[in-house]
């Protein structure tokens, strides 16, 4: 069962996450990351990103477990997410934790207690966000895109 979140206020009890958030926690870099919101006209994507202009870092916890039906290894990895900013709760009613450099050295080899004290909400000034394309949506457009991040103006 593929599982791309992790609750920041669960990932230390749950069965599924627990041994991977005491043991192989992650950092995650990204451009950015896609959020909808639910509007009379169907779902919008709105991109955010940092507002810097440099990489966003997430938190993550990884596993390796073993698939009985195939009989062999899988790797996965899930995004640490938490309850959003005042700015991302204008979108979505969670967001990733989002890691500064300062913390990475914490997240990775601190205990599980100095890894859960960075599980929170960015400040309020780290991100941008803009409505982008509802191909966003499709499975037909390529995933390489490069437009699929450019701002779209909403109808009013």
């Amino acid at each position: 069962m593929p599982t791309f979140n992790a609750r920041a206020e669960t990932v230390a009890e749950k069965p599924f996450f627990r041994d991977a958030f005491r043991r192989s926690r992650c950092l995650l870099p990204a451009s950015g990351y896609y959020e909808w919101l639910e509007t009379g006209d169907g779902k919008q994507p709105y991109y955010f990103s940092r507002r810097d202009g440099q990489p966003l870092t997430f938190a993550g916890v990884y596993d390796t477990w073993h698939e009985r039906a195939a009989n062999r290894p899988i790797q996965s990895c899930a995004i640490v997410i938490t309850e959003p900013n005042n700015f991302a709760a204008e979108v979505h009613d969670r967001m990733p934790v989002i890691l500064e450099s300062l913390d990475f050295d914490r997240w990775m080899n601190g205990t599980p207690e100095e890894a859960a004290m960075l599980m929170k909400p960015a400040p309020e000034d780290v991100l941008v966000k803009r409505a982008v394309s509802k191909r966003v949506n499709s499975s037909r457009t390529p995933k390489d895109d490069p437009t699929l991040i450019d701002e779209v103006r909403l109808a009013a």
